[in-house]
């Protein structure tokens, strides 16, 4: 809830300012309510009073000039009265108390008077602080509970307000989760009756855009095995050309030639590697031992001329490492990291491939220090460092997806750990 934008901060917000405006709003209109009615009220008893009154005086003969306690009232009454009252032949005039019958106030009371048979003139007062005090007393019973229950009640909104948002926050973290490694069906359920046609809808694009990367990569993986065939005859053919032709401008455009093929059958073989990269192939059912597989992957690359004795293997104290991976997966991703070291590293100089216990495989080279923004570009499409070497610009993105599938992490480094050039590529793959 720390977010403005939050869908819960502005429920509790929003509920919360309409219910305390309800609620403030309803003891008001309580208070005008019951001051009418406690006025009406008083006034009614007010008039009786005068009236009841009137015979008595009227039997007695008694006149008082000043107020005068009503006599005869019972304890309990005179909690909620305190009436005053007074009898006059010829009443003195006061401001804002008519002579005639009626009501009428002052400052302090408020006053019945009335005209009796023989001439005389009773005033029947009552203080207007007990009624002032009455409408406090009722309203503060209204509003009391209000503003105690208030905290109460905006905690009860907030829990339910989130547990009625949870499934908004699972729906948000499972579409989060997918990209391009993972176009997978949400496939939320028990999803409540808004949110369902939007997973619904969701599933439906994915499926679609899933549709349509693996006939991308079927079209891709299909056209570069078509091609892998003819160019390696046709480099064969080149080759052999190149061999007999004697020395002239001839061979030097047949040598032309035969490297755009070799070129060309490399970026080939790279695009097969990304397609399959790109596929479901990562994670494997049955363990593997990661030490026998880079043995066999630098014994293969150890056949190819250009790479012969620049391979160096240190697996000291890591007779073996066990993991869950597809071996397919992890030869393509240790070919390319090794190949890079090789390819990018001085002229010459060996690249070490290190296996350590804790699950880590370093791939070393010796070369130019890389700078730390092309460091972490390195790995897109395509992008290449400032480097002569030949290139495809794929293999550190063909690697970086491959362990991404593999559930690892790749971690690039230049200069290499403990020298002061080279570059160093790090796998590490969890148990």
């Amino acid at each position: 809830m720390t977010n403005s934008r939050s869908l819960t901060r502005r429920l509790i917000l929003g509920l919360g300012g309409a219910t305390l405006l309800v609620w403030i709003s309803v003891p008001t209109i309580a208070a005008l309510r019951l001051s009418k009615v406690v006025d009406d009220l008083s006034d009614d008893l007010l008039k009786l009073t005068a009236v009841f009154m009137e015979p008595a005086l009227i039997d007695e003969g008694k006149v008082d000039s000043d107020y005068i306690r009503v006599p005869g009232y019972t304890p309990s009454f005179e909690k909620y009265w305190t009436v005053r009252y007074s009898v006059e032949v010829n009443p003195r005039p006061s401001p804002g108390t008519p002579a005639l019958d009626g009501f009428s106030q002052t400052a302090t009371d408020r006053i019945y008077t009335l005209k009796m048979p023989d001439g005389r003139i009773l005033r029947v007062a009552e203080p207007l602080d007990l009624r002032r005090q009455s409408i406090k007393n009722g309203a503060a019973l209204v509003l009391v509970p209000i503003l105690v229950l208030l905290p109460f009640s905006i905690a009860v909104w907030w829990m339910v307000i989130r547990r009625s948002l949870a499934p908004i926050k699972v729906l948000q973290q499972e579409i989060g989760s997918r990209d391009g490694c993972n176009l997978s069906p949400v496939g939320v359920i028990d999803l409540p009756a808004e949110l369902a046609p939007i997973a619904a809808s969701v599933d439906r694009l994915l499926e679609r855009l899933r549709t349509a990367l693996d006939r991308e990569r079927e079209c891709a993986a299909n056209s570069a095995h078509e091609l892998r065939t003819p160019i390696a005859g046709s480099l064969a053919q080149m080759q052999r050309l190149v061999a007999e032709l004697p020395q002239g401008s001839a061979k030097t455009r047949a040598r032309g030639i035969e490297k755009a093929l070799s070129s060309l059958g490399s970026r080939v073989e790279k695009l097969l590697q990304l397609a399959r990269a790109e596929s479901e192939i990562g994670v494997a059912v049955h363990a593997i031992d990661l030490v026998r597989a880079v043995r066999l992957e630098i014994e293969d690359l150890g056949k190819k001329p250009q790479y012969a004795g620049r391979l160096i293997l240190d697996v000291d104290g890591c007779p073996s490492l066990m993991r869950k991976v597809d071996v397919d997966a992890f030869a393509i991703l240790l070919r390319n990291l090794i190949e890079n070291a090789l390819i990018h590293g001085l002229p010459g100089t060996p690249a070490t491939v290190s296996v350590r216990t804790e699950g880590s495989i370093a791939i070393a080279n010796a070369g130019p220090v890389v700078p730390l923004p092309d460091l972490e570009e390195i790995t897109k499409r395509f992008r290449r460092g400032a480097t002569g070497a030949a290139g495809s610009g794929l293999g550190l993105h063909i690697a970086s997806m491959v362990i991404k599938r593999i559930g690892g992490s790749l971690e690039l480094a230049s200069p290499a750990r403990g020298r002061d050039d080279g570059f160093e590529a790090i796998i590490r793959i969890p148990p």
